[in-house]
């Protein structure tokens, strides 16, 4: 098949596409000549631009259900039939499920009449060309690298990667000639759901234990943010920085690249680290790290809550997702809790002090 135009459905959220930036790699390096469009979000427009990523061009989805859902926006016909005109007018050569088992994705990604469609399936979906069949509990960089072979691309890469583009350090240029040459460890210490963040009064005693190691704290965050990292300054010994909104996705990407180790919840900003190849100690909840854990472990520590059932009531909401039972239980109750500033400090310790060797020794080559 002679490629030309390959799209890519996942409108999500930044975790999302950053698992998916191993297999886009290996479609690229397989199709070198083709144009790898992302059907996505907004802020994808915003993030993903040329040379950061695989992907070469974002087209924003419409609002429909199972596709893209947004918060008081509702779903208009003319609209959606407009998108699919344009995207027929598009003649994609393949179409790609990057987006759940397909009961909503295939019959969406069929109506843009590509040449060839693959991705996933399950019992209650249509078919495509080429699919696999979605299975919930498993890394998500392999599934998609395994939805990536069905189009004849793989790769060894099993960790994302986004490139940092100067762009990025301008925006950053100034908090960075504020710490003066200090090594630094970025804190994020907030995320979507009260069930994934860890206790909040832990952050104020793991960071004077850094200040204490004499490394500089900056915390990262949205605006909604801002308040809580406020609140675990004024509760610390030393002082802080609080970057909560103040920063793009693009300088974010560059301050975490510059950072000596991040530490955080499971959410977008501690998958960003990792992929630009920064050190981290992730908060996970057992469930959640199968699939959203880091795959390599040399310099990603994950710190693992192993509590399954909820405090209140005893269920344990890890069917059929993690965090997403269907009844009785929807208490906002951290299932990370158990995890103690001790040991978070462990595994931080360990990569600082491996970083420092590693610095050292880099410097007696030179």
């Amino acid at each position: 098949m002679n490629v030309k135009k390959i799209a890519v459905l996942r409108a999500g959220a930044l975790g999302d596409l950053l698992v998916t930036l191993p297999a886009l790699k290996a479609i690229r390096l397989t199709y070198p000549e083709a144009e790898i469009v992302l059907l996505g979000k907004p802020w994808h427009k915003k993030f993903v631009v040329p040379n950061r990523t695989p992907i070469d061009r974002v087209v924003v989805v419409p609002i429909k259900k199972g596709i893209r859902e947004e918060n008081n926006e509702e779903e208009d016909a003319t609209i959606i039939e407009s998108f699919f005109k344009a995207m027929q007018k598009e003649r994609f050569d393949i179409v790609i499920n990057f987006q759940g088992n397909g009961v909503s994705a295939n019959p969406f990604i069929k109506k843009l009449n590509a040449r060839f469609t693959a991705g996933f399936t399950s019992e209650n979906a249509e078919r495509l060309d080429r699919d696999i069949n979605y299975y919930y509990y498993q890394s998500e960089i392999i599934r998609f690298i395994e939805v990536a072979k069905l189009i004849g691309a793989n790769t060894s890469d099993l960790e994302p990667h986004v490139n940092v583009l100067k762009k990025d350090e301008d925006e950053i240029s100034g908090l960075i000639e504020f710490l003066n040459d200090t090594p630094f460890v970025v804190l994020q210490p907030c995320a979507v759901g009260m069930r994934r963040i860890w206790t909040i009064e832990n952050y104020a005693p793991l960071a004077d234990e850094l200040k204490k190691k004499n490394f500089e704290v900056v915390f990262t965050g949205s605006t909604e943010d801002k308040s809580v990292v406020e609140n675990i300054i004024a509760s610390m010994n030393y002082t802080a920085i609080n970057t909560c909104g103040k920063i793009s996705l693009g300088g974010l990407s560059a301050l975490l690249s510059k950072a000596e180790l991040v530490i955080g919840a499971d959410t977008g900003p501690l998958h960003l680290a990792r992929a630009v190849n920064t050190p981290t100690v992730g908060i996970y909840w057992a469930p959640n790290l199968i699939n959203w854990g880091p795959i390599t472990r040399s310099i990603h520590c994950p710190v693992i809550s192993w509590e399954m059932k909820c405090p209140y009531c005893g269920i344990v909401p890890n069917d059929p997702y993690p965090f997403e039972p269907r009844t009785n239980c929807d208490h906002a109750v951290s299932f990370v809790r158990d995890i103690t500033v001790g040991q978070v400090l462990e595994e931080a310790s360990q990569l600082l002090n491996r970083e420092q060797n590693v610095q050292v020794s880099d410097t007696r080559k030179a």
